[in-house]
């Protein structure tokens, strides 16, 4: 029998091991460098996707036979790649604007040291290796003032939370400014629960924080509804008045790190609504940058439109007719002006490339107004992704079938019939669908008044809808609803009274986590289809899915993503078409049979039609005769919440799913 060694011994080797890894990335790091300074000389772009594959590929084998876990290989040099693809971003952008370069930059942010700006202005200075002089401001104003005087070299400001979305009052900010967005940089932010030394929570009685991660926090909050909220216009003040507050029955939301500066300790951590909780920051000066040509580069403009139909829609489509892509796209009222929007769009395009100069052109000539923010190096890294096969954990077998001749890696996507040859079944509850089986489900739009009298009157609804024949109702609106968590419960609980599977939408991030709890099913509405994010999660869950078509989305993109949520294992999916919107009526979609001609062709998945947006209820009967005829895997109808529903609407719908089930 082996007999270990003393712990000291063991612990100091640990230690000797630390320091030789972290001279060894410091020694990767400089050579990294190198590397840049060879594509100044080539002009080269800074990354090689194809290498950085080849590169995971290598070592997730090399690890696998050191007795390393591939996804622990994988997750370390995703990192360390970021790590490198950013500083050699930095060494070229420096290089390019050589007036920008100084031992010493003056930093205006929001707050003290120890708020989230803080922390994101000392990174992004020490990834440029440059000292920071940190001016501390009370408002996004001051931030502005501070750099448009010279007192400060940059100014950082945070534009949007993963959580909590975009941060109004930044945008309305940046109308009335010169300055110009030379940079970005995102941190993930950790919320933490601080109190002075030796406090426990059953201590606290007051909390404070700034607004933002009040919201992202909402969840916590709410299930500690003794603590009283006081509104602070910083974490770091907020920090700070707990460090002075006389005793332990203050604590304030922050960071682990921030709250160190004021000797705060974390009591919980985690307090975020989401997992992955970041914050995204913008970096303004007095005067624009040049970006070299091989760095991911992004373009932020403001413009506003003509008050005609279709402006907007115009001018996205000169975005689209360039191949310009927008990542973002924010509108916001403009002062004195009433019920006219300004539009911010973030672009992913250098702007001296010659189809953004093109698309800036075309627009200035349909817009009444447009000017560009600023052109900068998009700091998002995108991880590198391998295989399963390159991962080693595809089953050998199936090796050979997905290796081409020439060696490279042609596995059919999941969602294919290349890939799956029969059509897939869904089965939740009593519904099944798919593979010749058809459903019907009633789609209800909740509103703040679910009393106990609404309650009655959805109970003898939902009766009416079972004996219609729906199998499933599917709840719009969950996160307007007044005390969510306990109706939602509540509503279910009528829903399987009756038979019905109970289908919850979810419209935009925050309502994920509650709809998991109370759905036995998800719809991914498609304002949401684009939302990798919101994909990559939902395809982790292990409940069945309804992922609808954006009605401004070609079926080549929702089977991309449906492909996203395939690849994370979730394979109890089911697809939906609402309709597309159309130059022939601007107000309402239309639906394209054409479309799900070819995805059933295509794929293996079910489909749905929503005919309840593009088809009036005197034509839906004949539509959903038609709809049969091209093999529909089921209907969702619109059915509203009123409990004095006539007897024709009731009977026009019974005969839609009467029709829908006929010679199924």
């Amino acid at each position: 029998m082996h007999t270990p060694q003393p712990l000291n011994q063991t612990r100091e080797q640990i230690t000797h091991l630390d320091n030789e890894l972290l001279a060894l990335l410091a020694e990767r790091r400089r050579l990294s460098l190198e590397v840049a300074r060879s594509k100044e000389v080539d002009v080269r772009p800074i990354r090689d996707t194809q290498r950085e594959k080849e590169l995971l590929a290598r070592l997730v084998k090399e690890g696998r036979e050191k007795g390393l876990d591939a996804h622990y290989v994988i997750s370390l040099y995703q990192s360390i790649i970021e790590d490198s693809v950013l500083n050699q971003q930095a060494y070229l952008h420096g290089r390019a604007n050589p007036e920008t370069q100084k031992q010493q930059y003056c930093i205006a942010y929001l707050g003290a040291r120890g708020s989230y700006s803080y922390l994101a202005a000392t990174r992004y200075c020490q990834r440029r290796q440059v000292e920071m002089l940190d001016l501390g401001c009370q408002s996004f104003d001051e931030i502005v003032q501070a750099v448009e005087s010279g007192h400060a070299d940059y100014g950082f400001l945070p534009i949007e939370n993963t959580s909590s979305g975009s941060i109004n009052e930044v945008y309305d900010v940046l109308q009335h400014t010169s300055l110009s967005i030379v940079g970005e940089t995102t941190i993930e932010v950790s919320h933490c629960l601080l109190g002075k030394a030796g406090s426990k929570l059953a201590d606290i009685k007051t909390v404070y924080a700034h607004p933002q991660p009040i919201s992202q926090c909402s969840r916590y909050l709410s299930q500690h509804k003794d603590l009283r909220l006081e509104y602070c216009s910083s974490s770091a003040e907020a920090m700070d008045k707990v460090n002075q507050s006389p005793d332990n029955s203050a604590a304030a939301i922050g960071s682990a790190e921030g709250g160190a500066l004021y000797q705060l300790e974390s009591i919980e951590a985690g307090l975020a609504n989401q997992k992955i909780n970041q914050s995204r920051f913008i970096v303004v000066a007095r005067k624009a940058v040049a970006v070299p040509e091989q760095l991911p580069a992004k373009t932020t403009l403001i413009m506003a439109t003509g008050q005609k139909a279709g402006a907007l829609v115009e001018a996205l489509l000169v975005l689209k007719a360039h191949q310009l892509n927008m990542s973002k796209l924010e509108s916001r009222p403009i002062p004195g002006t009433p019920w006219e929007e300004m539009f911010y769009l973030d672009i992913d395009a250098n702007i001296s490339s010659e189809s953004m100069q093109a698309g800036l052109k075309q627009l200035e000539r349909i817009t009444r107004f447009i000017k560009v923010l600023g052109c900068y190096p998009c700091e998002t890294v995108k991880p590198t992704q391998l295989s399963n096969s390159q991962l080693l954990i595809e089953p050998s077998t199936s090796k050979d079938q997905v290796i081409s001749e020439n060696g490279a890696n042609t596995s059919p996507v999941r969602y294919s019939k290349a890939y799956k040859e029969q059509a897939s079944e869904i089965n939740c509850g009593a519904m099944t669908i798919g593979a010749g089986h058809v459903g019907a489900i009633a789609q209800i739009t909740l509103n703040n008044d679910i009393s106990h009298l609404a309650l009655s009157a959805f109970e003898q609804q939902v009766k009416q809808l079972k004996e219609a024949g729906f199998q499933a109702v599917l709840l719009n609106s969950v996160n307007q609803v007044a005390m969510a968590e306990v109706t939602l419960a509540k509503l279910r609980q009528i829903l399987h009274q009756y038979g019905l599977v109970c289908i919850i939408a979810i419209e935009q991030e925050a309502d994920m986590p509650l709809a998991v709890q109370h759905a036995d099913m998800l719809f991914l509405a498609g304002k949401q289809m684009f939302n990798q994010t919101l994909l990559t999660q939902a395809g982790t869950l292990p409940i069945p899915l309804i992922l609808e078509r954006n009605d401004m989305a070609s079926f080549e993109e929702l089977l991309t993503a449906t492909e996203v949520i395939l690849s994370q294992g979730n394979q109890q999916l089911i697809l939906c078409d609402s309709g597309i919107r159309t130059l022939n009526n601007a107000n309402l979609p239309s639906l394209d049979l054409a479309s799900l001609i070819q995805i059933k062709a295509t794929s293996h998945l079910p489909i749905l039609i929503n005919p309840s947006y593009a088809v009036s209820d005197d034509a839906l009967l004949v539509q959903t005769q038609g709809i049969k005829q091209l093999k529909v895997d089921g209907l969702i109808l619109n059915c509203p919440l009123d409990s004095n529903n006539d007897s024709e609407s009731l009977n026009l719908i019974s005969a839609v799913v009467r029709e829908l089930y006929r010679a199924v």
